[in-house]
């Protein structure tokens, strides 16, 4: 069962024909192709820019044409309401009018597209509460894959430029670029306009050092994707679609590999974006930062999709008054961004119970006070950590997990259910499942801990055995043929569908 159409607010509305997915065999020859024209004839940025927008149409056209007409329209407005926000700069009424109505436009496309049945069938279900009856309106409109990515993009550069943080970009084709730019358009990281415009506006030179870096991730990219994530979907399938009788060593060995099922798929799509923009020049945010050894829950949202973290800190949280007006406004503050992170997944409440569920996690360290938990980074010398630090990322790691049963059950009364068998008294199975994707997952983990001083595993020391380069490379040779060989089912990238 593909996990799109298990996740909760997914189904008909979610669709792809042709998916150019990163560890496609599609993917495999137009990314060499694109490399080759953009370094060898393409020698000015305009032929650059040009190409890396053909090459992005190409890409996300690969799934539907008719996405193609949303982005692009979306994508005009943005530029022409920069271009009026930065013409009025200094009316700031007309200046207010323009960044509220960017965020009407941005914000509407969004709710059509993803939230109005959802949202249509809520206010049915309040009329019947009260005792009316209305009929319920539904819209049957396929839903563009990584739009909430886009959208957010969007917005976040009318926004700046409507603060005066930015100035607007004079030149199309450069902002088209920004938004489209193929590697990391349906699921981030989602970029802001202070870091990536720029590079899309001065000429990029080849640096052998930054490609041979992008190829490093790409490929740790690869082997969270295909042999930790694609194993554990196929066991998380099996026991999610039938958990009742599942046993529950097979419910906590699911909500183990769900967890790193969505950690190997969502990190492992951003080190493969991040990795593919380098070998064009570009550098893009670092996405993630070993989140599963955070120390809590405020550390664990300091690694955990980074750019979508900071976006609502900046565009929501701060708006609101942050924590600038007393801890009640901080709580509630906190509170609201986490429902809308929650609702940003997906129309459905189990994702808004799972953002309340971390919002409730976060609040004590609001209200009490917190201390800034330690980086994954500190006491590299040691093979393991203090026990105390050990005991704190165990039980984050553990009430991180309880929130990813909620998001990937398909509604919240199995939520629950699957929760409370989980902490029921024990019940044997026939098949104790996923041993093999535990180990995948156990290694991952490790290679990551005792890297965690470097971008990534495949980032090896300079001294030793590996300054070798027979060495070096046959160990990415290795590592390249154990992901071909060891990998799971194909399976789309989760996070395609928000």
């Amino acid at each position: 069962m593909d996990i799109l159409s298990a996740l909760p607010g997914s189904g008909p509305a979610f669709t792809s024909f042709f998916i150019m997915l990163f560890n496609s065999i599609e993917y495999l020859f137009f990314l060499p192709v694109v490399f080759l024209l953009y370094w060898t004839a393409c020698r000015s940025l305009v032929s650059r820019n040009a190409l890396l927008l053909a090459a992005s149409c190409l890409f996300y056209g690969w799934w539907d044409y008719r996405f193609l007409l949303l982005i692009a329209g979306m994508t005009a407005y943005s530029y022409v309401a920069g271009r009026m926000a930065g013409a009025y700069g200094e009316r700031k009424i007309i200046r207010k009018a323009i960044l509220w109505l960017s965020v009407g436009v941005c914000m509407g496309t969004l709710v059509v597209f993803k939230y109005f049945n959802f949202f249509a069938a809520g206010f049915s279900r309040l009329l019947s509460i009260a005792g009316m009856t209305a009929d319920s309106v539904t819209l049957d409109l396929v839903l563009p894959v990584g739009i909430s990515f886009y959208t957010f993009q969007s917005l976040s550069y009318v926004i700046d430029v409507c603060r005066g943080s930015i100035e607007p970009q004079k030149k199309a084709l450069p902002f088209f670029v920004f938004i489209s730019f193929f590697p990391q358009l349906v699921a981030g990281p989602i970029e802001r306009a202070a870091n990536l415009l720029p590079q899309f506006t001065s000429l990029r030179e080849f640096r052998y050092e930054q490609a041979a870096s992008g190829m490093k991730l790409i490929l740790w990219g690869l082997f969270k994707k295909m042999v930790v994530a694609d194993n554990a979907a196929v066991v998380v399938n099996t026991v999610f679609s039938d958990y009742a009788s599942a046993g529950t060593l097979n419910l906590w060995i699911a909500a183990v590999l769900f967890s790193l099922q969505i950690y190997g798929d969502f990190s492992g799509y951003s080190d493969i974006a991040i990795g593919t923009a380098r070998l064009f020049g570009v550098n893009l945010m670092r996405n993630f930062r070993l989140p599963y050894f955070s120390r809590g829950i405020s550390d664990f949202w300091r690694r955990w999709h980074i750019s979508l973290t900071s976006w609502f800190r900046d565009y929501v949280y701060i708006p609101l008054g942050g924590s600038r007006r007393g801890k009640k406004a901080t709580v509630r503050n906190t509170i609201v961004v986490f429902m809308a992170s929650g609702l940003w997944h997906g129309a459905n409440l189990t994702f808004v119970v799972w953002g309340l569920y971390h919002a409730i996690l976060f609040v004590p360290g609001v209200i009490f006070g917190r201390k800034r938990g330690k980086d994954a980074g500190e006491n590299t010398g040691r093979l393991i950590p203090p026990f105390g630090e050990s005991l704190m990322m165990g039980v984050t790691f553990l009430l991180v997990m309880i929130g990813w049963v909620i998001f990937r059950s398909p509604d919240l009364e199995n939520a629950f259910r699957y929760i409370s068998l989980m902490f029921s008294h024990p019940s044997t199975a026939s098949v104790v499942y996923g041993k093999a994707a535990l180990a995948w997952g156990a290694i991952m983990l490790a290679l990551e801990w005792l890297s965690r001083d470097k971008e990534a595993p495949t980032f090896l020391p300079s001294g030793g055995l590996w300054s070798h380069t027979p060495a070096r490379w046959c160990f990415y040779v290795v590592m390249f043929m154990v992901t071909l060989v060891c990998a799971g089912g194909q399976e789309e990238f989760i996070y395609f569908r928000f």
